[in-house]
């Protein structure tokens, strides 16, 4: 793909963010949630549930039987590609810490972590300051917006939803990041979900598959986990469910 046409669909892409970002609305009050769209965020939930039962849950299955030796450095190489990202939106929301501190694990986790490979960076007690380009638009105060369902990603917002278009679209891995990284990027995220789906088979399948209605489950567990992960105020009278970022890519939210 040449640079013009990249440039093009780059783009299109922030310019397809811009205009759904007006749509947020701003949540009905009196509501735990906004879910004008429940009827088509339902035929996608489940259609999200037959990828992981065909795929996902799976290939958990198979990564939970791995030994560390073979799950770990895949896992370790997956999280530090994703790095570069969660470092230009520290700088974007401002958090000095939290960029200073991705910015070493990556630098060192790229090299004396043989490209990611392993963490040497946690061992010394720099440990991952997780952000994503929603959390970005939160803090430049643009509201969540109505609950939806995503093919493949899951459960969002119109917000978080804008917030993956933008990380996706604009990864500064493209620029920082090595050939090996670049190039096995991809793979090793795909790699990093199975593996996740495997850690945490019995939180995800109690949510997917013994639950009366897992569409409710993963919606209310999302804008519960994601609202505290945020800093923004938990429904009332409701606790908040301990898993919140497995709850994303990882187990079609």
């Amino acid at each position: 793909m040449s640079y013009s046409i990249l440039n093009k669909l780059r783009t299109g892409c922030v310019l397809l963010a811009a205009l759904a970002l007006p749509a947020c609305a701003v949540q009905q009050p009196g509501t735990d949630f906004n879910d004008p769209f429940e009827e088509t965020n339902r035929s996608i939930h489940a259609f999200n549930k037959g990828i992981d039962r065909a795929f996902l849950r799976p290939a958990g299955q198979v990564s939970a039987a791995l030994p560390e030796e073979i799950t770990g450095p895949v896992a370790n190489f997956a999280d530090n590609v994703g790095l570069p990202g969660m470092v230009a939106n520290g700088v974007l929301q401002g958090d000095i810490g939290g960029t200073a501190t991705n910015t070493m694990r990556f630098l060192i986790n790229t090299t004396v972590g043989i490209g990611g490979l392993f963490d040497p960076a946690g061992a010394i007690g720099l440990g991952e300051e997780s952000t994503d380009f929603g959390e970005t638009l939160s803090v430049w105060g643009v509201p969540e917006g109505a609950y939806v369902e995503l093919p493949v990603f899951g459960p969002s917002t119109q917000r978080d939803m804008v917030g993956i278009i933008v990380d996706m679209v604009f990864d500064p891995l493209d620029h920082v990041g090595t050939s090996p990284q670049i190039d096995y990027g991809t793979g090793a995220r795909v790699a990093g979900l199975a593996i996740s789906r495997g850690t945490f088979m019995d939180t995800f399948d109690s949510v997917l598959y013994d639950s009366a209605d897992s569409y409710a489950q993963a919606r209310l567990a999302y804008l519960q986990n994601r609202r505290f992960a945020l800093g923004e105020e938990p429904p009332v009278g409701e606790d908040i469910d301990p898993f919140s970022d497995e709850l994303s890519l990882e187990g079609f939210e």
